[in-house]
């Protein structure tokens, strides 16, 4: 067959587009007029950031210049953050050996360790490439020691190349050939095909991207679903080059495309197993689940009017992206919005600003949540991420939280600040190691924690040295509380939020403080209180206006001035028992919002 399935996997900015535009340019799959940098990062978004969101692949001919055999490569281009962490488990399965890239100049990183042992639990061939040899601060010696020491991969099996001026590619492709295996398969046996991602097409709807396992498909197969059942004909299959190019067929061990009419996301998941309907494969791949949303956020636009525009703009959003949910929600504050589910942050943040760049939306984030379980009192068990949701702390028997493994890469100068970092986050060590020239920590955090500015602070601690990665662990039991707002003594069920007891005096600060700040003084005082459960831990007044009434008093008795003033004491308070506060829009977005000044 002479196939090779091949992928590349790298921490954030190691270089992983540029080494595949060299690698596109060698095969001569780029012609001089579609030349450009990151060939396979599709979105403006991908390009601006320099980062991989969707995967792309793309089907090369090497002609081997030793004995002129041809050999198909099938690069499988894979997101290299860790919310996409089960979309890149779902490419590494489709391949049979990978390029494992990192930078000579930063050495070994977080999220280099975490893609490692994936391929590695995929059993996966891996071939290690020092990549940017070319920068003035490369170390490649000690970045190929620190890739031994690490994952305990032979530092003399790594290649030194650069993506940037070309040099390596030559090797790399040769290590290609002879290190990763021919897929296996038997083309005659029943079908197996994996969806290892997928998009939404307006004239053909749903395109499913797969790697055959077993048997082969041919346009007007009748094929189904494993997870769901359901049934489609097919009208197209192809290959990637790296458009999408119309084929025969594809037999086991090819990666290639389907088009069957599917006009619903949710029937083509990634993961899933595609079989024929007439003669059904006895098992599917295994690991296949359905993408969870793991942080949830409000979306508001600015404008009431836009909110018709932001449900299209949702939909037309999901079609592509299947792991991303939204259903419909009002706030008090805010008016009408969505509830939208995310895989992480950075999938919350790449959505919103597709909305805005791609949709022309002008819109309100509220601070990203978890879901937290709750077990009642009378053994119900209810998961929730808004506090407005939460019951009242007399049916509370638990409140479990999600916890996070965080693991972080740094120089062994910041190990200080950042453990002082984690600690103000109810971070618990689990190890410390020491491989070649960097520190890793290995801590337990409840999610919660390293939702706001954790990123930030880490980068800004370390002067941008540190790296993270981090995966779920599951629920556990937390000391948690509900701070209530009230502005008036009225409960504002918009800005409710779920925080530990140790921290919830100094958030019920905070906030009060900046509430009493925005909102408009009135002609009384304005109490803005924050409660657990109705005792009051913090508060702030807003003041009132008064009129000067001493001001005519030039002399006279004490008495007649106390007299006086006890007068617009009384009409104050007559004024507040009538009164009512209107909580400007700016008062929450002061709160709301992610920003944290």
């Amino acid at each position: 067959m002479n196939v090779r399935n091949f992928s590349i996997i790298a921490h954030v900015d190691h270089g992983k587009s540029t080494l595949a535009d060299r690698i596109l340019e060698k095969l001569g799959a780029m012609g001089e007029r579609d030349k450009r940098d990151q060939t396979l990062d599709t979105l403006e978004l991908e390009r601006e950031r320099g980062i991989t969101i969707k995967s792309t692949p793309v089907r090369l001919t090497y002609k081997r210049p030793t004995d002129g055999t041809e050999y198909t490569f099938n690069l499988i281009d894979t997101p290299g953050h860790v919310d996409f962490n089960y979309e890149v488990s779902r490419s590494l399965s489709a391949c049979e050996g990978v390029l494992l890239l990192v930078d000579a100049s930063q050495g070994v990183e977080a999220q280099t360790i975490v893609n490692a042992y994936l391929a590695i639990d995929n059993n996966l061939e891996i071939i290690p490439v020092i990549n940017k040899i070319d920068l003035p601060a490369a170390d490649p010696e000690s970045a190929a020691r620190e890739l031994e020491d690490v994952i305990g991969i032979p530092a003399d099996d790594a290649i030194r190349a650069s993506g940037k001026s070309g040099i390596g590619i030559e090797e790399i492709l040769e290590a290609i050939v002879e290190r990763i295996p021919e897929p296996p398969g038997d083309p005659e046996a029943p079908l197996k095909a994996l969806i290892f991602d997928s998009f939404y097409d307006a004239y053909q709807g749903v395109i499913s991207f797969i790697r055959v396992l077993e048997g082969t498909l041919r346009p007007k197969d009748t094929i189904m679903m494993w997870s769901t059942g359901k049934t489609f004909d097919v009208d197209k299959v192809g290959f990637f080059s790296p458009g999408l190019v119309v084929g025969d067929e594809l037999k086991a061990g090819a990666v290639g495309w389907v088009a069957a009419s599917i006009k619903d996301i949710h029937d083509a998941l990634v993961g899933d197993t595609i079989t024929q309907k007439d003669r059904p494969t006895d098992t599917p791949f295994p690991g296949f689940k359905a993408a969870q949303p793991v942080v949830f956020s409000g979306l508001y636009p600015t404008s009431t009017e836009d909110y018709r525009k932001l449900r299209e703009a949702l939909e037309k959003l999901q079609l592509n992206d299947a792991a991303f949910s939204f259903e419909p929600e009002t706030s008090e504050a805010l008016g009408f919005g969505f509830r939208c589910g995310f895989l992480g942050l950075l999938h919350a943040e790449i959505v919103q600003e597709r909305l805005e760049r791609e949709f022309d939306l002008d819109l309100i984030a509220t601070a990203p949540a978890v879901v937290y379980r709750l077990t009642l009192s009378d053994g119900t068990v209810l998961e929730t991420q808004n506090p407005a949701e939460f019951p009242t702390r007399d049916r509370i028997e638990l409140i479990e939280e999600p916890y996070i493994k965080l693991s972080i890469m740094l120089p062994e100068e910041y190990v200080g600040p950042v453990m002082q970092l984690l600690q103000e986050r109810r971070g618990v060590l689990i190890t410390m190691n020491y491989p070649g020239r960097r520190v890793e920590l290995l801590y337990e955090v409840p999610f919660a924690e390293i939702l706001y500015d954790f990123h930030d602070r880490l980068k800004s601690i370390s002067r941008g040295y540190a790296s993270m990665d981090y995966e779920q662990i599951g629920y556990r039991e937390g000391d948690l509380v509900k701070v209530d707002i009230m502005v008036n003594n009225e409960l504002v069920d918009a800005l409710a939020v779920i925080i530990h007891e140790d921290k919830a005096y100094s958030l019920g600060r905070k906030i009060v403080d900046k509430m009493a700040d925005v909102i408009p003084r009135q002609m009384w005082a304005v109490p803005v209180q924050a409660t657990i459960g109705g005792k009051i831990i913090a508060r702030a007044t807003v003041k009132a206006y008064r009129k000067d009434v001493l001001a005519k008093c030039y002399g006279g008795d004490i008495s007649r001035k106390k007299k006086l003033l006890d007068k617009q004491k009384k009409g104050k308070a007559r004024m507040k028992q009538i009164g009512t506060v209107e909580v400007p829009q700016e008062a929450f977005l002061a709160v709301l919002s992610n920003d944290d000044d």
